[in-house]
């Protein structure tokens, strides 16, 4: 495994039920892709995972957590609030994890 996405794209990685969902650990993305479209991008490749997967979990880029609701408030616009994922970031979706 490359420790960088190929040029043009950034590196999404799973943990945990998203893995076992997506039946693997990482998907290199296209870029650039507005963080307000992340989670249709991937409803599309996995149907279904939004429901099962992505409504509880939450989302990190460049290793620090953001919001993706506070996000959707943009209304989709392309304004300058609105984050974008581009070339050679790291997008990690992180579901709940319980202990015991």
């Amino acid at each position: 495994m490359s420790s960088k996405p190929p040029k043009g794209h950034f590196r999404l990685l799973y943990f945990a039920s998203a893995a076992s969902y997506t039946r693997k650990s990482l998907d290199d993305v296209p870029a650039p892709l507005a963080l307000t479209d992340l989670f249709a991008h991937l409803e599309k490749l996995y149907p279904g995972i939004g429901q099962a997967v992505l409504s509880s979990s939450a989302v990190t880029l460049n290793l620090g957590y953001v919001d993706v609701e506070d996000q959707e408030g943009t209304g989709g616009c392309k304004s300058s609030d609105a984050t974008v994922i581009n070339e050679g970031d790291e997008v990690a979706i992180i579901p709940p994890v319980s202990s015991g």
